[in-house]
């Protein structure tokens, strides 16, 4: 088992004066971390420096006894990376893709080869369709490959950055649990902004918003500590702004045709709001209030 990944410091501002990194700390063990935020809040930055793919300004990463900044090579060996955009040839096989990837990760012996891929597509449940063309592929089957690709050479890091953006709920358990079969000996870093993903899969987790690190910690702990706190009521929409100016309103949504509000209090806040039991989406939202919502990075 590999040791941990300590990230101290980590800072990254582009161009057009964008703070994507705010001195961000973290040390991940191993197993499946949980990185979790929305649209624009730096996470697909960080997992693009910690793959080795762009520099930061400032701060360290470092893998066991690697430096992840100054020893891109040797961190490179340890890491399979699942990007949120994978690209692929759609005309070429699973079988003939995974073998080329193969080939560049090192693994030259053509039986040594052979042996792998045909262990790793059935690992992802893909070995049945080994000669189909990568165009033919499902998005979920798409995404299976990738962690494929994504495990060749056995790396004690993997990155995968919004995994199940866009699968329907079979693919999407599909890929669960072959993420949780995966992160039980490596270090696993689920980037996402969907909480389910990080609620069915991992014991440890971090909330980024806007660069910088607002929330660390167990997720079945963090919900622990606002039970009892998460209050809701159904309300008519026209009805939204004077709640919203009166109460902590953490989140809205439509049921039965009505909006259902959800406010954080310690108390009963009264008129008509009943106890709610919390999850982790009242966590993010108490965390990140849903008016601070962005978009970009």
């Amino acid at each position: 088992m590999c040791g941990s990944l300590k990230i101290e410091g980590l800072s990254k501002t582009y161009n057009n004066d964008v703070k994507a990194l705010d001195n961000v700390t973290l040390e991940i063990k191993p197993g499946m971390f949980g990185l979790l935020g929305p649209n624009g809040a730096g996470k697909s930055t960080l997992m693009r420096t910690i793959a080795t793919l762009q520099e930061p300004d400032s701060g360290t990463i470092i893998l066991g006894d690697t430096d992840v900044i100054k020893q891109k090579q040797e961190i490179r060996k340890r890491l399979g990376y699942l990007p949120q955009e994978f690209g692929f040839y759609p005309k070429v096989s699973a079988w003939d893709m995974l073998d080329h990837f193969a080939s560049l990760k090192g693994i030259s012996g053509g039986k040594e080869r052979k042996a792998v891929i045909s262990g790793l597509l059935q690992k992802v449940h893909l070995y049945e369709h080994r000669k189909k063309r990568l165009g033919g592929y499902s998005g979920g089957m798409r995404q299976r490959f990738g962690i494929a690709q994504a495990l060749l050479g056995d790396p004690d890091l993997i990155i995968v950055d919004e995994p199940t953006a866009g699968l329907d709920p079979k693919e999407r358990n599909h890929f669960h649990n072959l993420l949780s079969e995966i992160g039980e000996n490596k270090i696993v870093i689920l980037s996402t902004h969907i909480v389910e993903d990080v609620s069915e899969l991992c014991q440890d987790m971090a909330i980024i918003h806007k660069g910088e690190v607002l929330m660390r910690g167990n997720p079945l702990e963090a919900i622990a500590a606002i039970n009892g706190k998460i209050w809701k009521k159904l309300i008519d929409k026209s009805e939204s702004g004077a709640y919203i100016e009166k109460y902590k309103v953490i989140s809205t949504k439509l049921h039965a045709g009505r909006q259902q509000i959800n406010v954080y209090s310690d108390e009963n806040p009264g008129e008509g709001f009943i106890s709610k039991d919390a999850n982790l989406e009242d966590v993010y939202f108490t965390t990140i209030p849903a008016d601070e919502m962005i978009e970009g990075v």
